[in-house]
């Protein structure tokens, strides 16, 4: 059962990879947002190999629904489609390389570190007899309450500066 569980993991992990090639290398604005949207639906399964359905039912509904919206909704509405793309086309290489750096990054901090060890108060047993949910709730609406905020304001701010840069054209 673990090798299936295993082999699951890379399928998943190399179609989550695949598709975020994707969106930095597709031309179309619209298809890189589609490969997003399939990154997003590979972390959410993620989530539920970690045993926390409601971060995936957050993942999905949240960013690959509402947020890849609203993304789409930006796009339409600047209108620039593919001669953006090929004034930045020289942001890939930059991209790479940054990936590559990343990576490299992270395989260090797993040799070297102990990521997988529990620390702190919430451990399973916590999660077990509170719940996912609740910890969310209380963690998000007290210690995480600014950064909640101020990434809803984000969002406002560039909605309403898409709508601005479109209204100058019109």
């Amino acid at each position: 059962m673990e090798l299936l569980q295993l082999f699951f993991f890379y399928l998943v992990a190399f179609v989550a990879i695949l598709s975020g090639f994707c969106v930095i290398t597709c031309k179309n604005p619209i298809n890189s947002a589609i490969s997003l949207v399939m990154t997003f639906f590979c972390l959410a399964i993620f989530y539920v190999m970690l045993h926390a359905p409601f971060m995936a039912a957050v993942q999905i509904m949240v960013y690959a629904g509402a947020i890849m919206v609203l993304i789409i909704f930006v796009m339409m509405l600047l209108n620039q489609g593919s001669e953006v793309v090929s004034r930045y086309r020289h942001a890939v290489t930059g991209a790479f390389v940054a990936a590559g750096l990343m990576m490299v990054q992270v395989i260090i901090t797993i040799k070297q570190g102990d990521v997988s060890s529990t620390v702190g108060p919430i451990n399973s047993e916590v999660i077990e007899t509170v719940g996912h949910t609740e910890l969310i709730g209380q963690a998000m609406f007290t210690e995480f309450l600014l950064p909640f905020e101020l990434a809803s304001i984000l969002l406002l701010v560039a909605i309403v500066g898409a709508v601005v840069l479109a209204k100058r054209e019109v």
